[in-house]
């Protein structure tokens, strides 16, 4: 009975962690092969694993097997270093849908949910996972209309996200 209230319960945190927020639903029409390639980061929500760091990059390429390879990059000036982290990503459902799981940490993964994009040039994309409490907007060059900006910030608020702690990423070169 231990044994399968465990199992249980592990398998309920393992897919939790994969699910969608309320309210948000995933691109449809989405196409991998012209998401794959380096997007900066421009704002985001705070969180621990990307805390001080400036620079931020992701880069999405596709695997023999069809599973995503995702490089995140970012500059820790207290440290003087970049900060790397390679993880996977794979479909949780159809791959028309912009609902990714990402893991960097092993079988863990989180949802990657793609909620805005530009569908016709993919020059930037709207990011949340499983909760509101990840935000990212993200574009295809380090700075970005002022326009998108603010249509993010709109868009964020109206689906209930804290818009007022969005964190405005620096992009300037570092060696």
């Amino acid at each position: 009975m231990k044994a399968s209230i465990l199992c249980a319960t592990l398998l309920f945190l393992l897919t939790a962690c994969t699910g969608l927020p309320q309210g948000i639903k995933p691109v449809n029409n989405f196409e991998l092969q012209k998401y794959q390639g380096k997007w900066y980061e421009i704002a985001r929500l705070d969180h621990s694993f990307e805390r001080g760091l400036n620079n931020i990059s992701a880069n999405y390429s596709i695997n023999d097997d069809g599973t995503v390879k995702v490089i995140n990059r970012g500059y820790d000036k207290q440290q003087r270093s970049w900060q790397l982290a390679e993880g996977k990503a794979k479909f949780v459902g159809d791959e028309t849908t912009g609902h990714l799981k990402v893991s960097f940490f092993g079988p863990f993964y989180g949802s990657y949910v793609i909620f805005k994009l530009d569908k016709e040039q993919y020059q930037y994309a709207y990011i949340t996972s499983y909760n509101k409490d990840y935000l990212w907007l993200l574009s295809r060059t380090p700075t970005l209309d002022k326009a998108i900006i603010a249509d993010f910030v709109h868009t964020a608020q109206q689906y209930g996200f804290d818009v007022e702690q969005l964190i405005y990423v620096q992009h300037n070169e570092v060696q």
